[in-house]
């Protein structure tokens, strides 16, 4: 067991150094396009969005035309089906597209390009090595954990959620070892390369309170119910705008530039602080101000017609403008801290959209410190419960379900589309088993079940 430490500390380290390396290089990249592009006219920013839909369009169409098709750019499909392999294109198509997607003002996250960083140089790195299939998943869960942990400045709860993000109700305890080494490295090594991180830290000056608890866990199960929200309406615009390109015969490329058109007209309705990575308004809800009521559903708006017409960039960013916006406007309905609600409503709606409460514990540790651990931990698992069997990554497997209400067919992916709800069978099972009130729910081969 120690030569076993000792293995995956070395191989974890080099992982977590190459993907700090290629995260930092993209962020800075990012940054500089992001400014330059920040203070432009509204017209010229209204301009760019429908160019920038096109040239994701025309980058992902033709960047993937002539790949494999049977090996997806899905670091959780990586994992579970291509035994730790990935299309090497992948760090140079999805980090540029990200970068034309947030400059040109879509409304995104910056994450999802350093998880596909971090998993691909992963995958590189094993592969040269020449690991077997096995450990090249625990290599590529490494890098996936490395990427989060170096984006958000947050080691131990990036590490956390590259693992925790694989499955729905279980975490694979052989990954937590060289996937913390890899994050705590890689956080490192992008500090070196000059990225700076800003943290929350907040001092609460009472002691628990019962009542502030429950109004915590209703902060929470709303948040829940957002994070629902958020995955209805994405799915709803995906769905529409696919349906459209299919009658239509329209050109794949086409769809993100006709989103771009959209999201222009929206620029005239809706302040363009929503647009972007919408950061300046996640700060000002998490210093206490007062933001929009419906600041959230606005941006929920952005992010769905922005991703779902087929611009590329991440969905974990957006997930913390969000909630941070919901915590602060409920903290003031509530009457409570709006710096606590808006902290608790953030990670919330992380551990619910994305089904990892144990990593958003840990980043609520990490970015707000200790003194909100009893809150945090409350509205997380609250809301992880309260969104049910949802989530923003369809290739999400399901382990074990939240809810013995529920019987799920394990190890099939989470595609959300495919979930349905079988009336017809309840009412059998109600025949044959009167005295259990269950919900079978199926996925995926309903009419084989």
């Amino acid at each position: 067991m120690i030569v076993t430490i000792l293995r995956w500390f070395v191989l974890a380290t080099i992982t977590g150094a190459i993907v700090g390396t290629g995260t930092s290089l993209f962020l800075k990249g990012l940054y500089f396009f992001t400014d330059k592009s920040s203070n432009l006219p509204l017209w010229i920013t209204m301009c760019l969005l429908p160019i920038g839909g096109l040239l994701n369009g025309l980058i992902l169409y033709f960047g993937y035309r002539n790949g494999s098709k049977d090996k997806k750019d899905s670091v959780i499909a990586a994992v579970h089906e291509q035994s730790g392999l990935m299309p090497y294109k992948t760090i140079a198509i999805k980090p540029i597209a990200a970068i034309i997607t947030l400059a040109s003002g879509g409304s995104a996250g910056k994450e999802g390009p350093c998880s596909h960083i971090g998993g691909t140089l992963a995958s590189w790195f094993g592969h040269i090595i020449r690991l077997s299939p096995e450990l090249q998943k625990r290599l590529v869960a490494c890098g996936v954990s490395a990427g989060f942990a170096s984006v958000f400045g947050t080691p131990i709860a990036g590490a956390i959620y590259g693992i925790e993000v694989l499955t729905i109700g279980r975490i694979r305890h052989d990954f937590i070892f060289p996937a913390v080494i890899a994050g705590v490295t890689s956080f490192e090594v992008s500090k070196l390369w000059g990225i700076t991180y800003d943290y929350y830290p907040i001092h609460l000056s009472e002691q628990f309170s019962n009542s502030l608890f429950i109004k915590i866990l209703l902060i929470g199960m709303i948040c829940g119910l957002i994070s629902w929200l958020l995955i209805e309406l994405f799915e709803l615009v995906r769905r529409t705008f696919s349906m459209i390109q299919q009658r239509l015969h329209i050109w794949p490329p086409m769809m993100p530039f006709i989103g771009g058109l959209i999201l222009s007209i929206l620029l005239l309705i809706i302040p363009a602080d929503y647009f972007g990575l919408s950061l300046p308004i996640m700060d000002d809800a998490l210093s206490g101000e007062r933001v929009s009521y419906l600041g959230w559903f606005w941006k929920i708006i952005l992010v769905s017609i922005t991703l779902g017409s087929g611009f590329y960039g991440g969905i974990v960013t957006p997930q913390f403008v969000i909630g941070a916006i919901v915590g602060n406007v409920l903290a003031h309905v509530l009457g409570i801290n709006p710096v606590l609600g808006a902290a608790v409503g953030m990670v919330s709606v992380v551990a619910s959209a994305s089904n990892t409460p144990i990593a958003a514990v840990f980043m609520g540790f990490e970015l707000f410190g200790s003194f909100t651990g009893i809150y945090v931990v409350g509205a997380c698992i609250t809301a992880y419960i309260t969104i049910g069997h949802r989530s923003v990554y369809p290739d999400q497997m399901v382990a074990y379900p939240k809810s013995l209400w529920m019987r799920l067919v394990p190890g099939i992916a989470l595609e959300n589309e495919k979930i349905h709800v079988s009336y017809t069978l309840l009412k059998k099972i109600k025949r044959w088993q009167s005295h259990q009130k269950r919900i079978y729910v199926y996925l995926k081969r309903p009419k084989k079940l």
